[in-house]
């Protein structure tokens, strides 16, 4: 786990500290991108990078020009429906691309 700057963290030393997760949506179309006017493939057995995802945010970086990038895990489905997930720990996200999410 990447701990950042601005991880909190919860519990103490005798017992265990474990970090402080905030539930997050990942906002997937803001993250991934794609270049205006490139041709659309469609690859059934991709990953689906559309819409949002739920995240669990765990730490705070800042950038050299002031952005805030949050330290997320998250998961993205494949396109073609199947139950496995591409697991995506420890990931650097801009906060634009994120929103506070109720559990």
């Amino acid at each position: 786990m990447i701990v950042s700057p601005h991880t909190r963290w919860r519990g103490d030393d005798l017992h265990g500290r474990v970090p402080v997760i905030t539930p997050v949506w990942v906002r997937l179309d803001a993250l991934y991108t794609r270049v205006p006017g490139a041709p659309v493939h469609v690859v059934e057995t991709g990953l689906d990078l559309s819409g949002e995802v739920p995240g669990r945010l765990h730490g705070w970086f800042s950038s050299v020009k002031g952005e805030w990038l949050g330290v997320v895990n998250f998961e993205l489905a494949y396109a073609d429906g199947r139950q496995d997930k591409l697991q995506l720990p420890d990931q650097l996200v801009p906060a634009y691309a994120l929103r506070p999410r109720r559990t």
